[in-house]
């Protein structure tokens, strides 16, 4: 490196300068056209955005994802979404988060744990079941909550037009009431809300801000998604507010603990939780807090409750609940960062499975090969009349 020291150091001699005076040739009408891309193929933004340059879905280089969900197809153009059977797309936000923060990972983590497609007990192979595309993930906006809302609504209504069951990789449990609300004008009548999760989360605010502790608050005030098709299971332990438990009885939600689970067992309170979410209700949504499940099995969430279920009672559990069909599904609060050697990403990838297996089993979704062997037993057993 030559050092003049001789000479009076001038602007034109800096690097920063010449950084400045080339950027337009760097740019160009190549810099241009491919801005206008990632436009067209991201979607326009929600309304509330003010900057019009940015999309719905981050095709920018910091939203860039390393690979797809399982082996679907990564759909760079958006506008290729339409006749699939399933999509991923992440809502990497977390700054509804208010004590453990790190879900904005989550997408990833879920996208980079790979499980097998194929299951030997539902007898299905996922990726010959199943039409599936990756969408990436929304654009969020990391200090903006209330337009972080708008996009997400915005995305998944985007995809209930379309009509394609979504996969909502979070992010913190803040996205549960955009999602409800992005999905609900495209359901004729009611929605049910399945939600598990050791946590009520229905604070009007939290911080003077609607959090992850309040999505269900918010969501059950949406004219279609009504509180009394509301079902939480696995709420307790020693994180609870007193105010979740007011507003539930107020509004007749019904709150499933684990206690209610040990008491009269998983096939009475899956009965019960698919009647309520059902009751006059054409579709219902899952909702699927990972810290739900005992931290031993699950640590890498924001709030993590000793005490909670184990995986095998919450497979168990979704299998009965995809057996009746679903709307789509969120799952919540994957925090890589306070994760032990990805098990909590790879709980949340099998979740996912589970549920996507299940419905393909009982004709919801996909198909399933022909001429398969009569079963010995019906997975799930549970199946309602």
């Amino acid at each position: 490196m030559t050092n003049d020291n001789d000479s009076k150091l001038q602007r034109s001699d800096l690097q920063g300068t010449w950084a400045m005076e080339s950027q337009d040739a760097l740019e160009g009408t190549t810099g241009a056209e491919r801005d206008e891309a990632r436009r067209l193929y991201g979607i326009e933004p929600a309304e509330s955005i003010r900057d019009r340059k940015m999309s719905l879905f981050a095709r920018d280089w910091w939203g860039a994802i390393a690979q797809p969900f399982g082996g679907a197809k990564y759909l760079e153009d958006a506008r290729e979404l339409g006749g699939q059977d399933v999509v991923y797309v992440g809502a990497p936000y977390d700054g509804g988060t208010t004590y453990r923060p790190g879900t904005r990972f989550g997408p990833e983590a879920l996208r980079r744990v790979g499980t097998s497609p194929y299951n030997p007990g539902f007898g299905v192979d996922l990726n010959r079941s199943l039409v599936s595309a990756d969408l990436g993930n929304i654009q969020v906006i990391p200090s903006n909550l209330e337009k972080s809302f708008d996009q997400i609504a915005k995305a998944l209504s985007f995809i209930a037009e379309r009509e394609v069951f979504p996969v909502v990789l979070g992010g913190d449990h803040a996205i549960g009431y955009p999602d409800v609300r992005g999905i609900s004008p495209y359901i004729d009548g009611n929605i049910g809300i399945i939600h598990f999760d050791r946590h009520a989360d229905l604070s009007e605010e939290s911080l003077d801000e609607r959090m992850h502790g309040s999505p269900f608050f918010h969501a059950t005030n949406i004219p279609n998604a009504p509180p009394t098709n509301l079902v939480q299971i696995g709420v307790g332990g020693w994180s609870s507010v007193p105010d979740w438990f007011k507003t539930a009885r107020d509004r007749n939600a019904a709150m499933i603990t684990v206690d209610d689970i040990d008491k009269y067992g998983i096939e009475r309170v899956l009965e019960h939780a698919l009647e309520i979410a059902w009751k006059n209700a054409d579709a219902v949504w899952l909702s699927f807090d990972i810290d739900s499940v005992d931290p031993a099995f699950a640590p890498g969430t924001g709030t993590p409750v000793s005490g909670g279920l184990t995986p095998r009672e919450v497979l168990h559990m979704l299998r009965g609940i995809a057996s009746e069909g679903l709307v789509g599904m969120e799952i919540v609060e994957v925090s890589p960062p306070y994760d032990v050697a990805d098990i909590t990403s790879l709980l949340g990838v099998t979740v996912i499975r589970e549920v996507l297996g299940s419905l393909v089993v009982n004709g919801k979704l996909g198909s399933m090969p022909k001429d398969l062997p009569e079963r010995p037993y019906q997975i799930p057993d549970l199946r309602r009349d």
